[in-house]
């Protein structure tokens, strides 16, 4: 079981700030674009790369003409079938949620329009130029929704129309914590014991630890000190780890929260240690951070404002702005963290997001064979024509121009 949760967690340090399309977004290469990019944030910028080398994407280039607000965009063969596979599934979207031929009497934007998800499409491919800040210390990245409201930090236990479970999930907060501080003791008997016996590692709480840190990914991002144990993911809920905190999972599932790709998962921030500043780029997510145990003194930045934490309150922000986090105690910190869609998003641009990153998925761990893409088909088709011309052809080709 210990086995178990070394690997969920290994799995969630991968994926956590990692369900990205990046493998399939063109990187600038101009040096308009480098500029930008640099003055825009340094840290954004080797976030990005390092995100690119976790998912070993395929090199390519895109080259955007700030003058001209054009892009001239070059794709690798697997590129352009995902993107042409993520068409055909958004046209399927639409045979289900067909627009509507009227507006309403208040003249509102139509529901069922995937205007904005194709735009989200255009700029995360390069066709369409990146996000520009809405804010200081916003840092969208090219896989945006345009029209969303950004801010650092989001107030939802207030508004009970847009987010009706968030109090629901104040209310109930003691189960969590309960669940959690029996889950902790117990490791703490398995880690003293493991220390006895002379097996107790350094780093993490051991392995026997839920919150094991054995990433790299983890050290070089989130730094040595955070680690996490996941619940939740792209709709699935992990079976082996709900296990352990039937009653969190059972209270989560039963308040209909719109959880988002990146899900539910346990964080725990160890003492005297802190997460970098940086940005998850994606407008569309907003995350909540309940309060389980926090000590005094810890804080979390995000744009240019700081707030700290309370146990069994929500702390809702919007990660696509620079955040980062502190635990000067010398205590441990722990959240549970609950990712969900921006209560701006319609339902159908939520099912078109869902598709886009499921595809993501099954297209990075090989699930969809490769072929060769309907682009290259037709070029390739129109190039054996020309050829099968011959020299007649080419010389009817040219009487008939005129």
């Amino acid at each position: 079981m210990m086995a178990t949760f070394q690997i969920a967690f290994s799995w969630f340090l991968l994926c956590y700030h990692h369900v990205s399309i990046q493998a399939y977004i063109p990187n600038t290469v101009t040096k308009s674009s480098r500029i930008a990019s640099e003055s825009s944030s340094k840290r954004r910028t080797s976030k990005l790369l390092r995100t690119c080398n976790v998912l070993q994407p395929p090199s390519f280039q895109c080259h955007h003409n700030a003058a001209t607000s054009t892009s001239l965009y070059a794709l690798t063969e697997r590129q352009m079938q995902f993107w042409e596979d993520v068409e055909q599934g958004l046209k399927d979207i639409e045979t289900v949620y067909p627009p509507s031929q009227t507006q309403s009497e208040s003249q509102r934007p139509n529901l069922n329009s995937m205007d904005r998800i194709r735009t989200f499409a255009q700029t995360a491919q390069g066709i369409l130029p990146p996000p520009l800040p809405s804010a200081p210390g916003h840092q969208p990245s090219p896989e945006h929704m345009p029209g969303l409201t950004a801010q650092p930090f989001w107030d939802i236990t207030s508004n009970a129309i847009q987010f009706p479970w968030a109090s629901k999930l104040e209310e109930n907060w003691h189960i969590i914590r309960q669940e959690l501080d029996a889950k902790l003791e117990n490791e703490a008997r398995a880690a003293a014991l493991a220390k006895q016996q002379q097996q107790q590692q350094t780093l993490g709480g051991g392995k026997n630890s839920i919150f094991s840190g054995d990433s790299a990914w983890q050290n070089n991002v989130m730094g040595a000190g955070w680690s996490a144990f996941r619940l939740q993911r792209l709709g699935v809920w992990n079976g082996d780890n709900c296990q352990q905190f039937p009653q969190t999972t059972e209270l989560l599932r039963s308040l209909d929260i719109p959880f988002a790709v990146r899900g539910v998962c346990f964080a725990r921030q160890q003492a005297m240690s802190g997460v970098q500043p940086h940005s998850d780029g994606r407008n569309f997510i907003l995350t909540s951070h309940l309060g389980l145990k926090i000590p005094k003194g810890c804080w979390m930045k995000v744009g240019e404002e700081t707030r700290g934490w309370e146990e069994g309150k929500l702390t809702t922000l919007d990660t696509s702005f620079e955040h980062s986090t502190g635990n000067p105690s010398e205590e441990d910190r722990h959240v549970l963290i609950i990712d969900f869609w921006h209560p701006e998003l319609t339902e159908v641009e939520i099912k078109a997001l869902e598709f886009v990153y499921d595809l993501r998925n099954k297209f990075e761990s090989g699930q969809v064979p490769f072929r060769k893409p309907r682009r290259i088909l037709e070029q390739e088709k129109k190039k054996k024509m020309e050829q099968g011309l011959g020299l007649a052809g080419m010389w009817n080709g040219l009487f008939s121009k005129k």
